[in-house]
């Protein structure tokens, strides 16, 4: 691929951020400018939040030529999409469907769908954000050696990573991971017996997610000794392991009563724990 091209002018987060995952993934410089009529027709150069096209063979990815009513969208989620990314980016990353409302409807019908105070939207805003628009949107050109394209790049990348890392996780835990009903709750459980690494067990919140289950609480190798972890699983209050802290094989119960640790290992005894604990 030759080179990343997007608007000039003031940056937003969408076009920083779809900018930031091409400039990761292929390794090409970005310039900030009006694309010409041949740099749309190129199939080597990305066009970004400009051009009046999404034509992802052409690798077009705009955005403000599609009609009112058409879903929100951006140029990150037109970006995620070629990459075969996007439908996991709005299951795991919490902030996707709102950068989408924001830049497709602004503030106000954003404030309006989250059903918030139109300042929360303005009280969640970061100076981090400010001051790294503000530096992409002054540069006309940013090469592979430029700070701010490294930065991006590093962005980009995390955001990759964590999301390709996460699906290879989830599909790791496929099959390994029974779910116990007790006392009227459903208990997720993954045994030490998997041996499946930190990464993939660190997944298993998201793994509940993607579960059409009523899930109350995880139950998970402990990372940090031999035994399991105890927690609620959006934090249902039903569970509540500071009933179990006085227990001689529980050694660490939260005095908020979301999450405990025990020595234990037997099933049975972990099922005892639970039933304790609702």
């Amino acid at each position: 691929m030759k080179y990343i091209l997007t608007h000039p002018g003031s940056a937003h987060k969408d076009d920083f951020l779809a900018c930031s995952v091409l400039a990761a993934e292929f390794s090409c410089p970005i310039f900030r400018r009006d694309p010409t009529e041949e740099e749309l027709k190129d199939p080597e150069v990305f066009v970004v939040d400009v051009g009046g096209a999404h034509d992802p063979d052409l690798l077009n990815f705009d955005h403000h030529q599609f009609p009112a009513d058409h879903p929100p969208s951006c140029s990150l989620s037109l970006v995620f999409q070629y990459l075969g990314v996007y439908e996991d980016a709005v299951k795991f990353c919490p902030w996707m469907k709102t950068a989408e409302w924001l830049d497709a409807r602004g503030a106000r019908q954003t404030a309006e769908w989250l059903e918030v105070d139109p300042f929360v939207v303005a009280q969640l805003s970061s100076p981090i954000d400010f001051s790294l628009l503000r530096y992409f949107a002054e540069e006309e050109e940013l090469g592979t050696d430029h700070p701010i394209w490294q930065i991006m790049s590093r962005i980009g990348g995390d955001l990759l990573k964590y999301l390709r890392s996460l699906r290879e996780n989830l599909d790791a835990l496929q099959g390994c991971v029974e779910f116990w009903q007790i006392k009227g709750l459903e208990i997720g459980f993954l045994s030490r017996d998997q041996d499946l690494n930190s990464e993939v067990s660190g997944a298993l919140g998201m793994f509940m997610r993607e579960q059409d289950r009523e899930i109350s609480g995880i139950i998970s190798p402990d990372q940090r000794g031999e035994g399991y972890g105890l927690k609620r699983f959006d934090d249902d209050l039903r569970l509540d392991f500071t009933r179990i802290g006085e227990e001689d094989d529980v050694h660490f119960a939260h005095k908020q009563g979301f999450i405990a640790k025990t020595s234990a290992t037997d099933v049975e005894r972990l099922k005892q724990l639970v039933e304790m604990a609702i």
